[in-house]
């Protein structure tokens, strides 16, 4: 679908996927066998928790690069009644970790957080106390309809007999095999003969269906407290990490409101602190309210240079500002203030990139996937979930098929500041699983993968939405732009003419192949209808379903 002609663009596409239609449901996910997933529960009667949950699992089996049970996230729920809830099971560190437990190499911008011998990153001391597992089943217990054991069925079929390697999945491996040759169990899985899985060869994972076997037998006690958790525990003793029974066994999702602000007659819904998104999305939408984005015309000048300096705005204040709330106060109703906003925004140059500090006191891993599922009863989910790094910390916990996460990474190695490392403090994050309400009714959600980049990638979707009039596809699919201060980042479908105009503003612009992950999300039509959309930058596909069963009182007769 064309914008309508009255909205001008300056950078031109052409979507490379198309979106799906359906009345009675939508899964969409990075995977196709997760979306296929997910449609299996809501065809077996389950509720759109039920779909998330079983695409989640799913997607730790066809997507073990990006998610796993011994990761962590968010989930946003919107139940049928119109309440929203956001579940919090991102990892915590251990108990026994300390500010100073690693050897920093550099305060630079962009280093800030490299350290000896890479420990934070590759390794059983890069692991954080994992949180996946516990709030994907609390989600089920607590709004879904289906046993668990019934939602793990795709994912523990999909172990058992395998699936075909995508070309996505194959690069990820390529790109990692360094890494990856270091572990035994990965090296075997991933690296067969030294080589990494190609394109169309079949992944089996043997030793992981057995687990998943085992966590529909026990639920999530199996990890916190039974077989899995031991074998977790025992290789951290033996390998330098930090994780013991006692992490795991007080390990605690959170249930949290979420972060509500307005936007162009539009209730913009986000995940609170520890993530950046709810507060700052809301934020840029309060400084960008103050100007006709859409009559700038997409990827106008004006549009990408108003839209750096918001983002610019936002990381100056967030560096102070979000970290996990149990350990840091965070100024959220200063930030969320049109107020603020407004004192912000009169500082914006038109024709001059800035610098930009904090306006009060006070390096995340791209590799996650997104999942957005809606169901005909109105529940909604929008999740977002990761084991941080591209496989996570490298490391297959022997015998049982589970890759840790590297979580560790997003917490500051240098001690005394908003985000150092402390004992049993919860990651922050940049994960924006994000939903619009227009007039009381949902408009629409999304969310993706893609570290710093996720928020900011997430707000240019929402301002496609309301200010370019762009259709789902058009949104998910649309260039981007990305800029934590010192680089404006194009992606190549912004033109050449814009770029050396913004080089002539002051900005420091690269080009980008590809800025943040593959985007997915529904849309809500007015008609009743349901719109799924994914982007080319991830293996994304939504299934739609309509139809239904047979007329009340139908018989079939000879």
């Amino acid at each position: 679908m064309n914008a309508p002609a009255s909205v001008p663009r300056v950078a031109d596409f052409i979507c490379e996927k198309k979106p799906a239609t359906g009345s009675r449901g939508m899964v969409v996910t990075n995977h196709p066998l997760a979306s296929a997933a997910g449609a299996q529960m809501l065809l077996a009667g389950g509720n759109a928790i039920d779909a998330a949950i079983a695409s989640l699992f799913a997607l730790t089996v066809a997507e073990p690069m990006m998610v796993g049970i011994l990761g962590g996230g968010l989930s946003h729920i919107r139940l049928a009644d119109g309440r929203h809830v956001v579940i919090d099971n991102l990892s915590t560190a251990p108990g026994h970790a300390t500010p100073e437990m690693y050897e920093c190499l550099s305060d630079e911008i962009g280093k800030q957080r490299d350290t000896r011998d890479r420990e934070n990153v590759v390794g059983a001391k890069a692991v954080a106390v994992p949180g996946a597992l516990k709030g994907w089943c609390e989600a089920l217990i607590r709004f879904g309809t289906l046993p668990l054991a019934e939602v793990l069925q795709p994912a523990i079929g999909l172990a058992e007999r395998g699936f075909v390697v995508t070309p996505y999945l194959s690069n990820c491996i390529t790109d990692n095999a360094a890494d990856l040759a270091r572990d035994p169990g990965l090296a075997a899985m991933l690296l067969p003969g030294g080589k990494p899985l190609q394109p169309g060869m079949r992944l089996v994972q043997a030793d992981y269906a057995a687990s998943l076997k085992l966590i529909a037998a026990e639920g999530p006690d199996a990890l916190y407290g039974g077989k899995l958790g031991r074998a977790l525990t025992d290789y951290m003793a033996a390998n330098g990490g930090l994780i013991d029974q006692a992490d795991l066994a007080n390990y605690k999702i959170e249930l949290r409101e979420p972060i509500r602000g307005s936007y162009r007659g539009y209730e913009i819904i986000g995940p609170p602190p520890p993530s950046s998104s709810g507060v700052h999305i809301t934020q840029m939408l309060n400084i960008l309210e103050g100007y006709d984005i859409g009559a700038l015309g997409f990827g106008s000048t004006d549009a990408v240079h108003l839209l750096a300096e918001a983002l610019k705005i936002a990381f100056a204040d967030r560096a102070v500002a979000t970290a996990d709330p149990a350990f840091v106060k965070v100024p959220v109703a200063k930030l969320i203030d049109k107020a603020y906003a407004d004192e912000r925004r009169a500082l914006i140059a038109m024709g001059q990139a800035k610098s930009w500090t904090a306006g009060l006191s006070g390096g995340e891993s791209a590799d996650t996937t997104h999942v957005t599922v809606a169901d005909a009863m109105g529940n909604v989910v929008s999740a977002t979930q990761t084991i941080n790094g591209l496989f996570g910390a490298c490391v297959q916990i022997p015998g049982t098929g589970m890759i840790a996460n590297n979580y560790m990474y997003n917490f500051d190695p240098h001690p005394g500041r908003a985000l150092s490392i402390a004992p049993g403090k919860r990651v922050f994050t940049s994960m924006a699983p994000m939903m619009a309400v227009k007039d009381g009714r949902l408009a629409f959600a999304l969310g993706l993968p893609g570290a710093l980049r996720i928020f900011p990638s997430a707000l240019q979707a929402i301002v496609n939405l309301i200010d370019h009039r762009m259709s789902l596809q058009e949104a998910v699919e649309a260039p981007r732009v990305w800029t934590e201060g010192g680089v404006l980042e194009l992606e190549e479908a912004i033109p050449e003419a814009v770029a050396q105009a913004l080089i002539a503003r002051g900005h420091k612009v690269v080009r980008s192949p590809r800025v943040a992950g593959g985007m997915n999300a529904i849309a809500f039509n007015s008609d009743g209808t349901l719109t799924g959309a994914a982007c080319w930058r991830a293996d994304g596909t939504p299934v739609a379903i309509s139809g239904g069963l047979a007329r009340a009182g139908a018989r079939f007769t000879i």
